[in-house]
């Protein structure tokens, strides 16, 4: 409550702005991600072309018709600061096997977003595609101290919205006809991790990588399980 007797949030006396991403490598057991630069262009392309046109109609951009329209926009995803993309390079082979951004990135107060998110067939349903996702969140929270971690998509794209709710993202609700992609309406669904939530969750994700838990290559326990929830 303030003088006036009015109800306000909680204060934050030792708040400072947060630093931008800064490119540093992020490296776990199955996945390493870097700064994309335009050496790892051969490799993605690669990855993408394996893919049918489903593995782009939620995303902004794609599928690319040729190496040529890959590589323009490949050029202004390597200059861009927001979104700011990272390569994923599948561990002990170093292919270069998705994509994933930061974007709306707000240091003044605390708030990054984790999207442009392209997993190739190689990365998708693997530990490396979730431990891709834990380095970027632990990043975000341990590393440069954000306050919230966004995740929003198509609220259409079922996928999207199930990975979300399985890394351990809150759902917020629906924004409705948010934009417009493709030429189509887009309403959004919105999802978000807080620096309070992060201890359970990146305890959550942590136990689910550790390679014990996997038998033959099976997972020995759920993610929601091993989140309590």
């Amino acid at each position: 409550m303030n003088s006036l007797g009015q109800p306000i949030g909680e204060a934050l006396p030792n708040w400072t702005p947060r630093s931008l991403p800064s490119g540093t490598p992020l490296d776990g057991r199955y996945c390493r991600l870097e700064r994309l630069e335009a050496r790892h262009a051969k490799l993605l392309y690669a990855a993408a072309a394996e893919d049918d046109a489903s593995a782009f109609t939620y995303l902004f951009y794609g599928p690319f018709k040729d190496r040529a329209e890959f590589d323009e926009w490949l050029r202004g995803a390597c200059a861009s600061e927001d979104p700011f993309y990272y390569a994923i390079l599948e561990g002990g082979s170093g292919a270069v096997v998705g994509f994933a951004s930061y974007l709306r990135i707000e240091p003044k107060v605390g708030v990054i977003e984790v999207g442009n998110v392209y997993f190739s067939r190689q990365l998708r349903q693997t530990p490396a595609a979730t431990e891709a996702m834990y380095l970027m969140m632990r990043h975000v929270f341990v590393d440069l101290g954000y306050r919230r971690y966004e995740w929003k998509c198509d609220s259409l794209n079922a996928p999207s919205r199930k990975a979300a709710d399985r890394l351990g993202f809150v759902f917020e609700g629906i924004f409705r006809q948010a934009t417009i992609y493709k030429g189509r309406s887009r309403d959004t669904a919105w999802f978000s991790v807080i620096d309070k939530e992060w201890p359970k969750v990146g305890r959550a994700l942590e136990a689910w990588l550790d390679p014990a838990n996997f038998d033959a290559g099976r997972q020995r326990k759920l993610l929601a399980a091993l989140r309590g929830s």
